[in-house]
């Protein structure tokens, strides 16, 4: 899958005081402003003209008031509550003509607006007020279809996404680049599903889970939330949040959000989709501790977040490698269904994520000490093999990595993700211990420049030779009598040939690599040279 390109955090497209101010109906009567200078941003919902002193009541905040003055009232304590009324209402600015019968605006109206911090504008000439309500509200409209099209461009950016096999993970993303804030998706019952930020994060940003675990449960204002609508009357099946906390959101933002819902709605249509984005949403939580991007002080707290609450106990890292096969397996979804009914009977509390990307499930399991590690990790890797089984036709491969605390987590999961990876294509096993692997691990870092390869063919070439046209092939010797220390009757036991047999077999061996595998150095040579050969071969 292709990554769409980032959609930029847009500033809303709409008309503040200042913009109104310059259009032609208003440039023409010579405006002045009188107060609240530093507060000509304000947007402009409406534009309303009346006399009445008491207009403020009709008023439902935004509006940018045009007026002759008279309202205002004869008395300096009728204008100072004339301008309060107005100030309370929260409109955009009042705009008053002046004239004949009001050639000046009274310093009890001036005083009152810059004390309030209301924009308080004159005109000098004469405009038709109708003039200036047409065109600010044209103005309004075409803001409002430019706020439209952005919308539509997000709705188009992630439907793209969708067909290019995307998921609910790659349309929140781009929701939140494009609102500059991260974005949550929670199940009906409150259960977090996933949680994406902006990319690139704002410098010293929290992560999505942290500013969720925090303002969830409190009143944000500008907040935006939306339903996601189900198959079933009665209820949303999901519910898409918006939290301003790096940027402030605007009416193009909730438009984006409402369509945004309307495709994650179709997205969870399909089987099993909730439980896999929030196996995904764990799998990145893990993938950023693996790799260090979170702080190892705010791992716990994150985690409860995602309902892990593993105890006092030290926690054992795991990884599943399920490889797909030549034929028709069952997908990530039922993939992870299959492994989490599995792991439901293990016993211990357990955090599970999916990475598509590597194509492997990482988890963290909670034990009361690390004694407990062989016992756990029979019973995990039994349950994840299991479950793989039923969905995959190639054998998994489970990587057991050694107790830690959430300090040493992130870099204990790492290391055994990365020896799974080095698994790949051993002999099969319930489970590796990823101590054990690390002359392989090493080994497959050599892979890339062909050093590995040219190390091979050095120690073993003449045996592989040999072994490609030999009626009995000499390399399955020397592994058995290697993994046997050199002890010649298991050897020969395990080979199923008597003991001279062996012996022969040892001497054509010596013979064609001109050295002795008893030789210590020998050993250690032919022993990394028979485990690089599977990474090369």
């Amino acid at each position: 899958m292709h990554a769409p390109p980032p959609i930029p955090a847009i500033p809303p497209s709409t008309v503040t005081v200042a913009h109104a101010l310059e259009l032609p109906a208003l440039r023409r009567g010579l405006p002045e402003v009188l107060a609240g200078a530093d507060r000509l941003d304000r947007p402009v919902r409406w534009v309303h003209a009346g006399e009445a002193p008491h207009i403020a009541a009709l008023l439902k905040g935004g509006e940018l008031l045009l007026t002759t003055g008279l309202g205002l009232g004869a008395r300096p304590a009728e204008q100072r509550a004339f301008v309060r009324a107005l100030a309370e209402r929260d409109i955009a600015a009042l705009v008053v003509e002046l004239g004949a019968r009001l050639p000046a605006l009274p310093a009890a109206v001036v005083d009152t607006a810059r004390a309030a911090g209301l924009p308080l504008v004159q005109l000098h000439r004469e405009v038709p007020f109708v003039a200036v309500t047409e065109e600010i509200h044209t103005e309004l409209v075409n803001a409002h279809y430019a706020l439209l099209r952005r919308a539509d461009g997000v709705h188009r950016r992630c439907t793209e996404a969708l067909l290019d096999g995307g998921g609910a993970p790659e349309v929140l993303r781009l929701l939140a680049d494009f609102t500059a804030n991260p974005v949550f998706l929670e199940a009906a019952d409150g259960r977090l599903l996933y949680a994406a930020g902006p990319d690139p994060a704002p410098p010293g940003a929290a992560e999505p889970l942290q500013v969720w675990d925090g303002l969830r449960r409190t009143d944000l204002a500008g907040r935006v939330t939306v339903d996601v609508p189900g198959q079933a009357p009665g209820g949303p099946r999901a519910r898409l949040t918006v939290l301003p906390v790096h940027a402030p959101l605007a009416p193009v933002h909730r438009a984006a959000a409402d369509r945004t819902a309307g495709l994650l709605a179709v997205v969870l249509l399909q089987a099993r989709q909730e439980e896999e984005l929030a196996a995904r949403g764990r799998g990145d939580f893990l993938t950023d501790l693996a790799e260090g991007r979170l702080d190892p002080a705010d791992a716990p707290a994150l985690a409860r977040v995602l309902g892990f609450r593993p105890g006092p106990g030290p926690l054992l890292p795991v990884v599943l490698g399920a490889p797909a096969g030549p034929g028709r397996d069952a997908g990530p979804a039922a993939l992870t269904h299959a492994v989490q009914e599995e792991l439901a009977a293990v016993g211990v509390p357990v955090l599970l994520g999916v990475r598509l990307p590597e194509g492997r499930i990482p988890l963290l399991a909670g034990l009361r000490e690390a004694a407990d590690r062989p016992a756990v990790a029979d019973r995990l890797a039994a349950a994840l093999r299991a479950g793989a089984r039923r969905v995959r036709s190639r054998p998994p491969v489970v990587v057991v990595g050694s107790p830690a605390d959430w300090t040493t987590a992130g870099g204990a999961l790492r290391h055994a993700a990365e020896a799974a990876t080095a698994a790949a294509g051993l002999p099969d096993r319930p489970w590796y211990d990823a101590r054990a692997l690390d002359v392989d691990l090493l080994l497959s870092r050599l892979r890339a420049p062909d050093d590995l390869a040219s190390f091979v063919d050095r120690v073993l070439g003449p045996l592989l030779t040999h072994d490609t046209t030999a009626r009995t092939p000499l390399l399955p010797t020397l592994d058995t009598y290697l993994r046997h220390a050199g002890r010649k009757a298991e050897t020969a036991r395990e080979l199923h040939v008597n003991r001279q047999t062996l012996y022969d077999r040892l001497a054509r061996i010596t013979s064609l690599l001109g050295t002795d595998p008893d030789e210590p150095e020998a050993r250690l040579a032919l022993g990394v040279a028979l485990r690089g050969r599977r990474l090369v071969g």
